[in-house]
């Protein structure tokens, strides 16, 4: 679930790239508000670190489908590969490389012995 090594560091460079294009969609768009940036700032910040990977890129794909949908932009092409690649890291994961590999990483669970069993 949390791959190490090469697959690991390309998750981790999948997660900046959904970042960076958030960024850069929330600050060229005008009608986006100091608010709604500083969320997006956040989000991106979030997402470079590992935390909370899986919601937050369903978040980052959904402004991109927005991007792409709302107005007529020259650069859909972007938009379109940003939408692909938060889809790619929804279903991947973090990686190793992030803080949710720390929480929720491998962990083993023991279940005690019964202590109600019934010897015929």
């Amino acid at each position: 679930m949390f791959p190490q090594g090469g697959p690991g560091l390309a998750l981790l460079l999948l997660r900046l790239s959904v970042a960076a294009v958030l960024i850069v969609s929330a600050w060229s768009r005008s009608g986006v508000t100091s608010l709604a940036f500083a969320g997006c700032l956040l989000i991106s910040i979030s997402l470079c670190l590992g935390f909370l990977t899986p919601i937050l890129s369903v978040i980052a794909l959904g402004f991109a489908v927005l991007n792409l949908v709302s107005g007529p932009h020259t650069g859909h092409v972007i938009y379109v590969f940003a939408i692909l690649d938060a889809a790619a890291l929804v279903l991947l994961g973090p990686g190793a490389y992030s803080i949710d590999a720390k929480l929720f990483g491998r962990q083993v669970t023991v279940f005690p012995p019964s202590s109600d069993r019934n010897h015929a």
